[in-house]
């Protein structure tokens, strides 16, 4: 009679409890089995990386605050880890995917990641970071969707798009690899893709027969909203739509003013949101565009993304030239004001029911500035490397935090330099010693030959200004103290440069590089260290109970058994959940007696 009591009690407490938590913080599951398939995207056999047999990889679709929990199963054959781009991990780097933070999963080895997507809405996508490897796919778009109870600042659309655009080569990741590490450059891509296909066939000249080609079907008088990535190696791309206009809403993460544009410059790592208005007679199917920029539009002609936007009553395949690009190729200044043209919608809500605005950015008092310089790839120590005023990366053989976490001496340096060396360059393990609580601007100055742009993990920040030539402190006086807008990935033009504003509230390890993924590869990137001086999980959750160890830590590393390590993760998850609801339960239980 009190075992049946017990139970009626279990099963009242465990439908209240996970009404309440699903209420609140839902989870939700992703399994990602990560392999190798053969794929034609420009018509030549290659090795791409799919997720779950699919390149480009699924869609990972969640609300603010939820809980993602995402089983990743390493089926390549060589290390990996999945970096989740402009999910600010509150309170946990342990979850950010790159090797400043995380060992990486060994080949036939299963981890998983979980994570809480606090406060956060909006547009962003997800790659592998190590080997390489964004080169062969591997790559997702990642929504937050508002909650129910906070309005976003424009109609619900009808339909909700992901198209994801980027340079391509059709050698695998492993040879694009060995050319650079051999002091090669890339020289021009093969082609773009758009979601993982090649071009319609607009030119027979310029397109071969038989290569497959992205559709998006619409139907007249509705509006659609286009989550737009930039997954590429390391070129913009200029993305329209043969005939409409975009009208921009939203990019990682903050909705911004609200404007047209007949086309948009999106850099490498970049994410925007538009509204596309389906108003058009449909006399014919559109072209959608992705073409390189900065570039020898002559000579790069083949570098051109081609899609098809067709109506349900569409009356006949596309044809003829694609619209033209921006004409400016002898007026550097039009792409720059482009972006300046983007803005911070000050009176929309985000994440929470407060304007987004309501955070006054340009009131608060710097309190550290870094002035970080790009220059071209120069040789040090025999070898090819790119740096960061002066400094070329290297990742240490163990996490640095884990080796905060275990107090291991003598593996990086808290000197990263405010200005640039004037000193030859040098490769170090140097990181930024970032003050909790502080208010940092840092400088990106590209002193390079070609575009860069720049993403920091755990944060967005607000971009502020940017300009041709040097900056000096009297550029301060053009900055935008009001509406710049807040993301995670900025661009910076050849011999410019931009101004950025980060707030340090989020404690952790946070890679701070360049998106340009040979650059990277070659060390331009550095992290910024965020401490609490009083230790609490309020402000940093605890070293998850699955990390997984090495370099020298390799000792504390179990040995996984990889036939049934899949489920165990996912189950570890649920049964604490179900324990939970147990304790919570007996203790009810207990008291009610």
């Amino acid at each position: 009679m009190a075992l049946s009591r017990f139970w009626g009690w279990f099963l009242i407490h465990i439908a209240l409890f996970l009404s309440l938590c699903y209420a609140e913080d839902p989870f939700v599951f992703y399994d990602f089995e990560v392999t190798y398939i053969t794929a034609s995207p420009l018509g030549v056999p290659q090795q791409v990386i799919a997720i779950n047999n699919k390149f480009p990889g699924p869609t990972i679709n969640s609300t603010t605050n939820n809980n993602v929990v995402i089983n990743v199963r390493n089926k390549l054959d060589e290390s990996l880890l999945m970096h989740w781009s402009g999910i600010q991990q509150r309170r946990s780097s342990w979850q950010d995917g790159v090797l400043g933070t995380n060992c990486p999963i060994p080949p036939k080895w299963n981890w998983t990641y979980q994570f809480q997507v606090k406060d956060q809405v909006g547009s962003f996508f997800y790659f592998p970071s190590l080997h390489f490897q964004r080169a062969a796919g591997g790559f997702g778009s990642f929504i937050i969707n508002n909650r129910p109870i906070i309005p976003i600042p424009f109609d619900t659309p009808d339909g909700d798009i992901v198209i994801l655009i980027g340079d391509w080569y059709t050698q695998n990741h492993t040879a694009l690899r060995k050319a650079l590490d051999a002091g090669k450059g890339l020289g021009m891509p093969d082609g773009v893709l758009i979601n993982g296909k090649g071009p319609y066939r607009y030119n027979d000249t310029l397109v071969p027969d038989g290569i497959e080609y992205e559709t998006i079907n619409v139907h007249p008088g509705k509006t659609y909203r286009l989550r737009v990535h930039n997954v590429g190696i390391s070129t913009s791309l200029n993305f329209r739509i043969q005939s409409h206009n975009l009208l921009l809403a939203e990019s990682e993460g903050s909705y911004t003013v609200q404007q047209n544009y007949t086309s948009l410059d999106i850099h490498v790592g970049q994410s925007y949101s538009f509204l596309l208005t389906t108003d058009q007679n449909a006399s014919s199917d559109y072209y959608i565009v992705a073409s390189a920029r900065f570039v020898n539009e002559s000579q790069w002609k083949r570098v051109t993304g081609v899609a098809i936007l067709r109506y349900s009553n569409s009356k006949g395949k596309a044809s003829g030239p694609l619209p033209d690009p921006p004409q400016d190729e002898f007026d550097k200044t039009f792409s720059m004001n482009q972006a300046r043209s983007i803005r911070w919608n000050v009176s929309a809500s985000g994440a929470r029911p407060n304007p987004q605005g309501s955070f006054r950015y340009g009131s608060i008092n710097v309190t550290e500035v870094y002035v970080l310089r790009n220059k071209p790839a120069e040789t040090i120590d025999g070898k090819r490397r790119a740096t960061l005023s002066g400094i070329s990366f290297v990742n240490p053989a163990t996490p640095i935090r884990l080796v905060d976490q275990y107090k291991i001496k003598g593996v990086y340096k808290l000197d990263f330099p405010n200005k640039p060396l004037t000193e030859p360059p040098k490769m170090e393990t140097s990181v930024i010693n970032g003050t909790y609580r502080g208010f940092m601007e840092v400088i990106l100055q590209n002193n390079d030959t070609k575009m860069h742009t720049y993403h920091m993990s755990g944060y967005a920040f607000f971009v502020v200004g940017m300009d041709y030539g040097e900056w000096s402190e009297n550029s301060r006086g053009t900055y935008n103290k009001w509406d710049g807008i807040a993301r995670s990935t900025t661009q910076v033009y050849p011999g410019a440069w931009t101004a950025i504003l980060i707030s340090l509230d989020n404690v952790g390890v946070w890679n701070l590089r360049t998106e340009n993924l040979d650059s990277w590869y070659l060390g331009q990137e550095t992290y910024v260290r965020v401490v609490n001086p009083e230790a609490t999980n309020k402000t940093e959750l605890p070293m998850p109970d699955n990390a997984l160890f090495c370099g020298a830590l390799s000792k504390l590393q179990k040995p996984q058994d990889v036939s049934s390590s899949l489920a165990t993760s996912i189950i570890e998850v649920r049964s604490k959940l179900f324990f939970t609801v147990l304790m919570i339960s007996s203790t009810l239980f207990l008291v009610s007696r």
